[in-house]
């Protein structure tokens, strides 16, 4: 769980003072409030394709960033102060939530479900583990109002934010007065999730022409593209769908999937393809975590979707290795603002 300690309170303040706010990504950008907020170009792959958010509807800056670095690690935007956006998405494990099965908000209260990873989310169609949201802009808010998560309003995360001793001049910084509005609250969380790329796994330098598959990772990635790829392809290693996985109900959760949002039968149990990028942090795995280890999954599809032998399973697990981008889940950039 991340908490802004009475050192953190400090250091914004001393820092604004001396008109120094955020330093953000790619070499030292800094600013002072009364500059024009400079623009922040992302440089994703080609390969990634287009990215389905409109950027031009929110132009990333690298004042808007640094303000939704900020909210996004603030418990102030929980209820009681205690959950931030990080508490359930780490930087450290991909922004996943690896040490509950079931994610959990203000006062240890169980949610249902395992929180997604946050990475290459301006090429999502849908959001949550049943597509429930199918714009970023409503997937930032989604927490803050859910009762099992941060269980708090817009009117009160306002209030606090107005009486902060730095955020008016953060939102001053990013959009040229000290007004803080739902859009400009929206906007910032957005940009600084738009800036969570991961694009420099080992799959990525044998893509660029940087380095070479060992024979068992290239073993893995024949296995992978026969097996796996239909739903779970390349370059981002997902498809934008819902997929059934022959997974039991856990029949203390009850969870039915994408029926829950279309009260169509044959969307039952039906869940939102995960991109396995960086699947070496991102455990535990499916949507309710009841999976530990990537050799667990494959041991379930191996019993219920696929034949796979140890061998065979052993080549894929070496493949899925290659998409652990570890420049992406220790860039500073992305990290707790100190």
């Amino acid at each position: 769980m991340y908490c802004w300690t009475e050192h953190h309170r400090k250091f914004m303040i001393i820092t604004l003072c001396a008109v120094l706010v955020f330093g953000v990504s790619q070499g030292k950008r800094w600013f002072t409030p009364l500059a024009q907020p400079q623009a922040y170009k992302l440089n994703p792959p080609k390969y990634f394709g287009d990215m389905v958010y409109d950027i031009s509807s929110n132009p990333l800056t690298a004042e808007g960033i640094a303000l939704g670095r900020a909210l996004f690690y603030d418990p102030i935007l929980s209820l009681d102060s205690t959950i931030s956006c990080a508490t359930c998405h780490s930087s450290y494990t991909a922004f996943s939530h690896v040490d509950h099965a079931l994610s959990h908000g203000i006062g240890d209260t169980l949610g249902t479900r395992n929180a997604l990873p946050i990475q290459n989310v301006g090429w999502h169609k849908t959001f949550r583990w049943d597509g429930g949201l199918t714009h970023l802009d409503a997937q930032v808010m989604a927490p803050l109002h859910n009762a099992t998560e941060m269980a708090s309003n817009l009117p009160l995360v306002f209030k606090r934010l107005r009486h902060s001793d730095y955020y008016p001049a953060l939102f001053e910084a990013a959009f040229g007065d000290t007004s803080i509005s739902t859009r400009r609250f929206i906007d910032a969380l957005v940009q600084f999730q738009l800036i969570l790329i991961s694009n420099n796994a080992k799959y990525d330098s044998v893509r660029r022409g940087e380095a070479k598959f060992t024979a068992q990772e290239k073993k893995g990635f024949k296995l992978f593209k026969r097996n796996c790829a239909s739903c779970h392809e390349p370059p981002l290693f997902m498809n934008n769908d819902f997929t059934s996985n022959n997974l039991p109900v856990d029949s203390s959760l009850m969870d039915l999937g994408r029926y829950r949002v279309t009260q169509r039968p044959q969307d039952s149990l039906l869940f939102k393809t995960p991109s396995l990028r960086n699947i070496e942090y991102t455990y535990p795995y499916m949507h309710d975590g009841r999976f530990n280890t990537i050799y667990e999954v494959l041991d379930h599809y191996d019993a219920n979707v696929m034949a796979l032998s140890d061998e065979e399973q052993t080549e894929i697990y070496a493949f899925l290795l290659t998409l652990s981008d570890y420049s992406y889940i220790r860039n500073p950039d992305f990290a707790f603002p100190h």
